[in-house]
């Protein structure tokens, strides 16, 4: 895939010069080309929301367990159940992004046809930013939830052992030429942004995460050998559980202790997900259902703030900004162990990145 003709700054990186170099990667892994895109984009776009423990840093694992052969670089989800509203797919171990936006294309079809559609997947891989998918499905006039579990990260409540995943679960619905949208890991943060701090050689907040022995700790290498916390304490652990119910147990897939994460590079994962799409314009007319949601948005907006708060944000619309920000200013600046971890991948696949990443770190 060549590079497109755009000038980078030193410090600036234009995303769709880094989607190609990416997809480039996959493609010499054995990725098929509208494959490797559709992975490189949603990794970029996590970037471009602000979101960069989702974002190409997570390209090295993907990579590394296509050459193990725990993920197989040619996705071929098989049907296991279709009753029309429902559906149900075997990834077969596929790559979760597009098994994922199989079941986003299946699940709006299905609620175009029938008001609503949901989609189980068994047997998949880590799926990147759950928001890319229902933010698609908002695009497309519906109202999306996906659900899906993962290895284990957090210790039941009152437990100091892992066995539960963070188990992210994303809504969004269609709002002007964009979406309200939410992306919720159920521990106090997604373990991603440890795996960053740790990249970075930043300390991590007492909240976060507790070391093997039980014990609080700012120290991201700790943390992620130790067990993350839940958010507002049972209530996290008691969602996680549950959305580990609606992926794993539901769907036939492997749950809690059974579940492989894709930092694990010779195991398959497991994991599964559900995606459940509500047409819109099934229940009413679009153009007040907006209506609707603007309202709720200008209230919200229109609250007094708190002290020391400069503003209200509804979901979904800090992600908005950063994009638009990002893109305004030229492009990302990813953090200089991704970049190393990039050109590394580029060598390793026969590829210059030099044109898109500059000089190696």
């Amino acid at each position: 895939m060549p590079v497109t003709e755009t000038k980078v700054s030193q410090d600036h990186l234009v995303p769709e010069n880094i989607v190609g170099l990416a997809a480039d990667i996959l493609l010499a892994h054995g990725v098929p080309r509208d494959d490797a895109l559709l992975v490189a984009d949603s990794l970029v776009q996590s970037d471009l929301w602000g979101h960069q423990s989702h974002g190409v840093l997570r390209l090295p694992w993907y990579v590394e367990r296509i050459r193990q052969g725990a993920m197989k670089a040619v996705t071929a989800p098989e049907t296991l159940v279709d009753t029309g509203a429902l559906l149900l797919l075997d990834g077969r171990d596929g790559i979760g992004q597009v098994i994922t936006e199989r079941a986003r294309v299946e699940a709006v079809a299905r609620a175009k046809a029938h008001g609503v559609g949901a989609v189980g997947v068994r047997n998949s891989n880590h799926f990147g930013t759950a928001m890319y998918f229902t933010r698609r499905a908002a695009a497309d006039g519906c109202v999306a939830i996906l659900t899906t579990n993962a290895s284990p990260a957090m210790a039941p409540w009152g437990g100091r052992e892992k066995l539960i995943g963070t188990n992210p679960w994303s809504i969004a619905a269609p709002y002007g030429d964009s979406a309200v949208a939410v992306d919720i890991a159920n521990t106090a943060v997604a373990r991603g942004k440890i795996y960053l701090a740790r990249q970075r050689g930043e300390a991590i907040p007492d909240t976060w995460a507790l070391t093997p022995e039980g014990a609080r700790t700012t120290d991201a290498a700790e943390a992620v050998d130790g067990v993350i916390l839940p958010m507002a304490g049972h209530k996290g652990y008691a969602i996680s559980f549950m959305m580990d119910i609606l992926s794993g147990a539901l769907t036939g897939s492997q749950s809690g202790k059974g579940v492989n994460g894709p930092y694990v590079a010779n195991k398959p994962s497991g994991c599964g997900h559900m995606l459940i799409a509500i047409d819109v314009a099934t229940l009413g007319s679009p153009d007040e259902f907006q209506a609707r949601v603007r309202e709720l948005i200008v209230d919200v907006k229109s609250t007094p703030l708190a002290q020391d708060a400069t503003e209200i944000f509804y979901p979904g619309e800090i992600e908005d900004r950063n994009n638009a920000r990002h893109r305004a200013e030229g492009g990302l600046v990813l953090p200089e162990q991704t970049l190393l971890d990039l050109h590394t991948l580029a060598e390793q696949s026969g590829l210059d990145a030099t044109a898109v990443l500059g000089e190696r770190p």
